[in-house]
C-alpha cells in the first residue's frame, strides 16, 4: 500500500501593502508592535514639563477647614464691628470703656480687658489694620498652624499693651503724669496683627521680607512722628519687634510643620 505525504502548510501570501489598512503607499517603516513596520523601535518619550505652581488666590482668605483660628477671630470681629456701628452709642461706649487695657482697668482686670480689647476693630472691618489681621494670619496660620499663630499674636498683643501702659503707672506714680493718665481709651487688634507681620515676615523669602518691613516700619514711624498718639504707636513698634524676635521659633515650628518633604 503506497503512502502519501501529508501536504505541507504552506503560509497565506502576504497582501500587498495596498491591501494593508492604515498603511499608506510609499511610507516605509510604518507597522509598530501589533504587526506594523516600526516593531521593536519606541517612540521617544517626552521630556518631563516642570510643573507650575497654579495661582491659587483664594488660599489669601481664611477658611473654617484650612485656617479655623483666622476665620472664626475675622468672624468675631465681624459681629462686634456690627454692634460697634448700628448700637446705640451710649452701650458702644460702655462696651469700649469696659474693654480699655488703659493701666486703671489693667489693675482691676487684666485678664478681662486683655481679652476684651482684642475683641474690637478700631476704625470698623474696611481699616488698614483689619485687612492686615485677615491677609497676614491667613498666611502665617497656613506656615505654622492655628494654636501657634495665636499664640504669637497674644505674646505681641500683650506684651506691646504693657509694655506701653506700664510705664504710664510708674509716672504717675512719680508725679510726672497726672492721674487722667490712667484712663484712656485703648482698644484693639492692631498690636496682635504688628505682631503677626514681624513673625511672618521671617518665614517669607528676602525679596518679600525686606519691602515688608520697609514698607511697615515706615508706615509705623510717621505715624510715631506725627505725635497724634505716640503710646499706640510705640506700642506698634514694639509689637512688630516682638514679632521679628520669634523668627528663629517660628522658622523651627514651619520646618517642622514641612516634614521631610520641606527639606
Amino acid at each position: 500500500m503506497e503512502r502519501t505525504a501529508p501536504p505541507r502548510e504552506t503560509a497565506p501570501p502576504t497582501p500587498p501593502v495596498a491591501d494593508v489598512p492604515g498603511l499608506l503607499d510609499g511610507m516605509p517603516r510604518q507597522r509598530g508592535p501589533y504587526g506594523t513596520a516600526d516593531a521593536g523601535v519606541r517612540e521617544p518619550v517626552p521630556a518631563a514639563v516642570p510643573r507650575l505652581r497654579a495661582l491659587r488666590p483664594w488660599r489669601l482668605l481664611p477658611t473654617l477647614t484650612g485656617t479655623p483660628f483666622t476665620f472664626g477671630y475675622a468672624t468675631l470681629l465681624c459681629l462686634t464691628s456690627l454692634i460697634s456701628a448700628y448700637a446705640q452709642p451710649a452701650l458702644v461706649h460702655a462696651l469700649l470703656q469696659g474693654s480699655s487695657t488703659d493701666v486703671a482697668h489693667l489693675v482691676r482686670s487684666p485678664e478681662l480687658v486683655l481679652i476684651g480689647s482684642a475683641l474690637w476693630v478700631a476704625g470698623g472691618v474696611t481699616s488698614p489694620f483689619a485687612i492686615a489681621f485677615v491677609l497676614v494670619l491667613t498666611a502665617l496660620e497656613r506656615r505654622i498652624g492655628s494654636l501657634r499663630t495665636a499664640g504669637v499674636f497674644l505674646l505681641g498683643h500683650v506684651l506691646a499693651t504693657l509694655a506701653t501702659e506700664v510705664p504710664v503707672g510708674l509716672a504717675v506714680l512719680a508725679g510726672h503724669l497726672p492721674g487722667s493718665s490712667l484712663h484712656r481709651l485703648d482698644y484693639g487688634v492692631s498690636f496682635g496683627v504688628a505682631a503677626g507681620i514681624g513673625a511672618l515676615a521671617g518665614l517669607l523669602p528676602l525679596w518679600l521680607r525686606l519691602p515688608l518691613l520697609t514698607a511697615f516700619g515706615w508706615m509705623l514711624l510717621k505715624d510715631l512722628l506725627a505725635f497724634t498718639d505716640p503710646m499706640t504707636n510705640w506700642g506698634h513698634l514694639i509689637a512688630l519687634g516682638i514679632g521679628i524676635a520669634t523668627w528663629p521659633v517660628v522658622r523651627r515650628w514651619y520646618a517642622t510643620r514641612l516634614g521631610p518633604a520641606g527639606g
